[in-house]
């Protein structure tokens, strides 16, 4: 929890940075006064991408002649620090890392952050236009960008190639094809499951959403009222949990995140399995996988509304309202999101919101190809939630959650949904 000047040093990137103008006069300083200021405050948040960029901040102070003056917490951390200061007025922050999906909407409602659409259309050498359409409207409230998306992450399918084949079977393209190959694997194969995924009904609202959406259901409705009652929820709902029962791991629990979910796939004790991109490594990495030489990726399969896959911004970048460094803080983030920067980045593992990147072959060199393309099927079509927009997200988290158990212990996951749907309505009144 220290802050601490970054330490400055020349750097030739730097120079073919200034050179190519990427650095532009900023209307978020509109509401600051930093015309004569020569730094700027930037809280980050403990993960890979804050390691790369902290390594290049000297490239940014010797390109504009300010000094990053850096804050880094853990993620619960940085919650406090943002409850404190943000409640408070406090100028004390310029740029923040923050989580769109936990408190971009809370944070957005409170007035905490400054309006960026002006930022992020005046550059056309930045491009805000390649940023992928899923993070940028969860990084956009009431029409105003507060946010420019840094990491992203999509829901995919882990799949078996050996089972696969054995069962003379191709990779499902759809959700009755993988309900398909499911019962095939696990007759096929004693002791094996053929589908494994989230059980624990906060920890599965995320991996289920992906079903929700591709079953042509969502948590909120148009109107923004809930709509976890639906048929085409009620659909989601009854396949997601089947799949789990009667394809599933024998006796299998309700309390299961992607850490038991991933050690049933990775022990080769499972066929399919849908999860996050993100965590890809834990399958492929022989040092933690028994089935690393096996394992393959793919798109969601599709469900009657087509395959759409959840494809969320996990961290962004926005301007704290009350700065007096707003124009500094802009110029600090379009560097940090610029094209050449995403790409090195990404390059390291970190997967970016930028489409250009994902179409580079140079960005998805660290990425195994079915991967790379299941990835960028997923873009396409990706929504940007994986859980319900709201501001008390863990408590509607566990309301909508729960006819996901009751559909994988066999209950009837229909009244619970009207429950759930009733108990969520209530949440958002509240609201």
């Amino acid at each position: 929890m220290k802050r601490h000047s970054v330490v400055r040093s020349a750097a030739l990137a730097a120079a073919t940075f200034m050179a190519a103008g990427l650095l532009t006069s900023c209307s978020a300083g509109a509401a600051g006064t930093d015309e004569a200021s020569t730094t700027v405050q930037v809280t980050l948040v403990n993960h890979v991408w804050t390691d790369i960029i902290k390594e290049k901040i000297p490239e940014f102070e010797e390109a504009t002649g300010l000094t990053v003056e850096l804050s880094q917490y853990g993620e619960d951390q940085l919650s406090a620090q943002y409850n404190v200061k943000l409640n408070a007025g406090s100028a004390d922050l310029d740029v923040m890392m923050y989580r769109p999906l936990q408190e971009g909407k809370q944070f957005a409602q409170n007035g905490y952050f400054a309006d960026l659409t002006d930022d992020v259309e005046s550059n056309a050498d930045w491009d805000w236009a390649d940023f992928q359409p899923g993070p940028v409207g969860t990084t956009t409230f009431d029409d105003q960008v507060v946010g420019v998306p840094i990491i992203t992450e999509q829901e995919v399918l882990y799949y078996r190639k050996d089972l696969l084949e054995k069962a003379g079977l191709g990779v499902p393209q759809t959700m009755d094809e993988l309900e398909a190959a499911a019962k095939a694997i696990k007759e096929q194969n004693p002791g094996v499951a053929g589908f494994v995924a989230r059980t624990e009904k906060s920890a599965a609202v995320t991996q289920f959403s992906s079903f929700l959406y591709s079953f042509g259901g969502d948590f909120i409705d148009e109107d923004g009222n809930a709509a976890v009652d639906s048929d085409e929820a009620k659909a989601a709902y009854a396949f997601y949990g089947g799949l789990i029962r009667d394809y599933g791991p024998d006796n299998v629990s309700t309390d299961m995140s992607w850490t038991e979910a991933m050690a049933i796939f990775t022990q080769g004790q499972a066929g399919l399995y849908t999860e996050a991109d993100s965590l890809y490594k834990n399958a492929t990495d022989p040092a933690t996988s028994k089935v690393s030489d096996t394992v393959g990726f793919a798109p969601m399969p599709a469900g009657s509304d087509g395959s759409k896959a959840y494809n969320i911004p996990s961290w962004a970048l926005g301007v704290n309202e009350s700065s007096q460094n707003q124009s500094n803080a802009w110029k600090f983030i379009e560097w940090a999101t610029s094209q050449d920067m995403t790409l090195e980045i990404q390059k390291d593992g970190v997967p970016s919101a930028r489409t250009s990147v994902w179409e580079n072959p140079e960005g998805v060199t660290t990425y195994p190809a079915d991967l790379a393309a299941a990835i960028a099927a997923s873009t396409e079509n990706g929504v940007g939630h994986d859980r319900p927009l709201v501001i008390s997200v863990p408590e509607a988290r566990e309301i909508v959650g729960d006819p996901i158990v009751v559909a994988i212990t066999g209950g009837d996951s229909d009244a619970a949904a009207d429950a759930a749907n009733e108990a969520f309505q209530s949440l958002l009144d509240d609201e």
